[in-house]
C-alpha cells in the first residue's frame, strides 16, 4: 500500500539525490522521472503516486503540470536546488521562503525510488545515442 505524495516533493527528492550523485537533472529529466514513479506506483500499488492531476506525455511536454511550470524557467539547464515556496506555520505571523520539502518515503518506497534513480543514467544515455 503505497502512499500518495505531492509531485513537487518527489521532484525535490530527485533534485537533491541526483545532485548528490553528481548527475545532471533538468526540467525534462524531472518529468521523465515523475512518469517513471507514476508507472511503478501503478504497477506495485495499483494507484497513482501523486495527489496532482496527471497528464499524458504524448499530448503534453509534462506529466505533472505544476512541476513543469515550476521548473520550466530552467529549460535545459542543470537544477541545483529545488524551487522555493512560501510557508506559514500555524500560529505564526511571518512567512518563510524555503525550498520545497522532501517526502517521507517508507522503506519499500525508497527501494522503488532507488530502482528509478539507478535506471535513470542508462535511459538518458539511450536517448542521447
Amino acid at each position: 500500500m503505497g502512499n500518495i505524495y505531492s509531485a513537487q516533493n518527489v521532484a525535490a527528492f530527485f533534485i537533491y539525490e541526483l545532485n548528490e550523485r553528481k548527475q545532471f537533472v533538468n526540467a525534462d529529466a524531472l518529468q521523465y522521472l515523475l512518469a517513471e514513479v507514476e508507472s511503478l506506483w501503478n504497477e506495485h500499488y495499483g494507484h497513482s503516486a501523486f495527489s496532482e492531476e496527471k497528464a499524458n506525455f504524448i499530448e503534453n511536454p509534462y506529466i505533472i503540470k505544476e512541476v513543469y511550470e515550476t521548473y520550466k524557467e530552467y529549460g535545459q539547464q542543470h537544477i541545483e536546488l529545488p524551487a522555493k515556496e512560501w510557508y506559514l506555520e500555524y500560529g505564526q505571523f511571518q512567512l518563510v521562503y524555503r525550498t520545497i520539502g522532501l517526502p517521507a518515503f517508507t522503506a519499500e518506497e525508497k527501494l522503488l525510488m532507488n530502482i528509478i534513480m539507478n535506471k535513470f543514467p542508462k535511459s538518458i544515455l539511450k536517448k542521447v545515442s
